[in-house]
């Protein structure tokens, strides 16, 4: 059943044509623990109609071959689910407006699930004022409802984690689908085969720089089996290893959260109910830390840029702009891993490589690009790039968070340094503390050759 919680209504349009009832999947492209899924299939049975669900596929700001490969690897799999349900899924190319609203025409009810960037709430309030039937989006992309939560921007993790665990027992609960009583499998419509995906990205404008990753494969098999590997073999020693790259103790779950394979609620159930010693912190990370962004995102409107940082990082930043820097490095050269430094280069293959960085690598990334750069706001526009164009988890608000953490964001004042100010600061020393640095270069080079 879906929470009413969840539920959003974004117009108040009187109910349209008894066709069908119409799913827009977006951010969720899954079948399994989504929410939106769920509410369509009960609105679609109550009143005795077939349910259609439409995915909209354009040409996203900043998504290249990697990404979009990732999530048709995702999508086959999605549809093969829905159609065992007796539900069509239809994949049609254009503006998602257009489309969406040609589509809408008939339907009884248009659904939604949620996101949170400017872009989508952009196409979803076009939407809500043009469709002619009711409108309504169903959170099902994290644990609970941004805005049961808090009706702000929060300050940090500190400020959001009891707000946000008062709410847990509502909305942290199992469910199963619903069977739909009307097959929709016999409507005629001419969708995108997501099988013939190589083909169809042929035909878009998009940036085929990027490969594909070697080594994250999208879909809801390859999700489920990766995170069954972590609960079994990782997460019991999770707390203590999950800073050293060279152990890899990390999920691997960001790839799948980001394309919406995968619920958060399932992660987070089947990691409770395994009772493990490191249950706990990863909770922390996949709850408060992940909810913590969407927070950011969805009420901050310069998630994307410097300012974005709270008044006393943007203070000091500015304090020490001028201050001098032993290096200073181009776009091309934190992109060609051309640095002085051979951790942060490691780092920055590895994302090139596989399209995913170590996280605590990533900290250390990010805050290098800050001191080797003319000034804060281009290390944050090189930053984002880089991040945005190979991480496969990246355009989306843990990443816009992320990148804002090294700046300074849900983060406190440190002991002030040149460049940094008083904005947290990290160096290779502190690497070596942790673990074994000279490790890690050779493991990324050990990948380097087995991939290049």
């Amino acid at each position: 059943m879906a929470n009413a919680g969840r539920i959003h209504w974004l117009n108040e349009k009187p109910i349209g044509r008894e066709t069908y009832v119409l799913y827009w999947m977006q951010s969720s492209q899954r079948v399994e623990y989504n929410h939106a899924l769920e509410f369509a299939i009960q609105r679609a049975n109550e009143r005795d109609l077939p349910l259609l669900v439409l995915f909209c596929l354009t040409e996203y700001p900043e998504a290249n071959l990697r990404h979009y490969t990732f999530m048709f690897e995702g999508l086959v799999q999605t549809k093969k689910s829905l159609e065992k349900l007796g539900i069509q899924f239809a994949i049609l190319k254009g503006n998602p407006v257009d489309v969406v609203h040609e589509f809408a025409r008939d339907a009884r009810l248009l659904i939604t699930d949620q996101d949170y960037q400017k872009l989508q709430r952009s196409w979803r309030g076009n939407l809500a004022a043009s469709v002619s039937c009711p409108f309504a989006q169903v959170e099902s992309n994290v644990i609970v409802p941004v805005e049961n939560v808090s009706g702000k921007e929060e300050w940090s993790a500190a400020t959001l984690r009891k707000k946000i665990h008062k709410h847990l027992d509502e909305f942290m609960h199992p469910f199963e689908l619903s069977t739909l009583a009307n097959s929709s499998l016999a409507i005629d419509l001419d969708s995108l085969d997501p099988n013939d995906f190589e083909r169809i990205l042929k035909n878009m404008d998009i940036d085929r720089n990027v490969k594909p990753s070697p080594t994250y494969k999208g879909g809801i098999h390859q999700t489920r089996k990766k995170l069954s590997d972590f609960i079994a073999d990782k997460l019991e020693d999770y707390a203590e290893k999950r800073n050293d790259p060279n152990l890899d103790f990390l999920s691997g779950m960001s790839p799948y959260l980001h394309f919406g394979q995968i619920s958060p609620l399932e992660i987070a159930l089947k990691v409770q109910d395994a009772k493990k010693g490191g249950s706990t912190a990863y909770m922390e990370e996949l709850v408060v830390r992940r909810e913590l962004a969407m927070n950011f995102v969805y009420y901050d409107q310069y998630y994307d840029s410097l300012h974005c940082i709270p008044d006393w990082a943007k203070k000091t930043l500015a304090e020490h702009r001028d201050d001098f820097r032993q290096y200073i490095y181009t776009l091309e050269e934190f992109e060609q891993a051309r640095t002085h430094d051979p951790y942060w280069n490691a780092a920055q293959k590895e994302m090139v490589l596989t399209g995913k960085m170590h996280g605590y690598m990533r900290m250390y990334w990010g805050k290098k690009i800050l001191e080797w750069t003319d000034s804060p706001e281009q290390a944050y526009k090189i930053a984002l790039y880089l991040n945005n164009k190979y991480e496969l988890d990246g355009r989306d608000p843990n990443g816009y968070a992320g990148i804002a953490w090294c700046f300074g964001k849900h983060d406190r004042a440190w002991k002030e340094r040149d460049i940094f100010g008083k904005v947290r600061y990290m160096n290779a020393n502190g690497l070596k503390r942790k673990f074994d640095a000279d490790g890690y270069v050779e493991k990324v080079a050990s990948l380097e050759e087995k991939f290049n």
